[in-house]
């Protein structure tokens, strides 16, 4: 075994500069979810069927969609700082540098509330009533897809994952992009 499997071995799956932030972002996504859930299970069968529950569970899905931009900025920053017309621009890259420690800082707390809001999402889906059209069909095509992402993230921690992480968060981001404006 050289070095790099030892320490990889002795740390934990999350490194102790991120786990409190993801332990703080995995607290509020839960209180998030058990709140909202709750009180999704006190409307009446007449509010679940009403257009204004329609706009309350498309807001569920409008937050996540945010959390989800800030999540995919990281990969954006990434690749833009490699672009090779940058070569001269020092001023720029150092800026766009600080842009992505900020982004990659918040990437995993990020996408942790992120789910959260999209688990409500969908409960709240389901509940008003689920009907095979293109919407529906691609947000559920894009929850299947997202489901190896959490997963392969904390692989991509250990370097395990063989680019699953990303693989299937662009699959994702592209299925959620097509749900979100089409």
């Amino acid at each position: 075994m050289n070095t790099r499997e030892i320490k990889a071995q002795k740390q934990g799956w999350i490194p102790k500069k991120e786990r409190i932030w993801v332990i703080v972002a995995i607290i509020i996504a839960a209180s998030f979810m058990l709140w909202e859930l709750r009180g999704l299970l006190q409307l009446s069968i007449t509010t679940l069927h009403s257009k204004q529950f329609e706009h309350t569970f498309k807001d569920f899905g409008s937050n996540a969609r945010i959390a989800i931009f800030f999540v995919l900025a990281y990969y954006v920053l990434l690749r833009i700082i490699k672009l090779r017309t940058l070569k001269g621009q020092d001023k720029l890259k150092k800026w766009l540098s600080t842009l992505l420690r900020f982004a990659r800082r918040w990437h995993t707390p990020a996408a942790i509330i992120a789910i959260g809001f999209i688990i409500v999402h969908t409960v709240a889906v389901f509940m008003h009533g689920f009907k095979f059209d293109f919407n529906n069909i691609s947000g559920l095509l894009s929850l299947i897809v997202l489901l190896p992402v959490p997963i392969s993230g904390l692989f991509r921690y250990k370097r395990l994952d063989r680019k699953w992480h990303l693989r299937s968060g662009v699959a994702f981001a592209i299925l959620f992009l097509i749900h979100s404006f089409l």
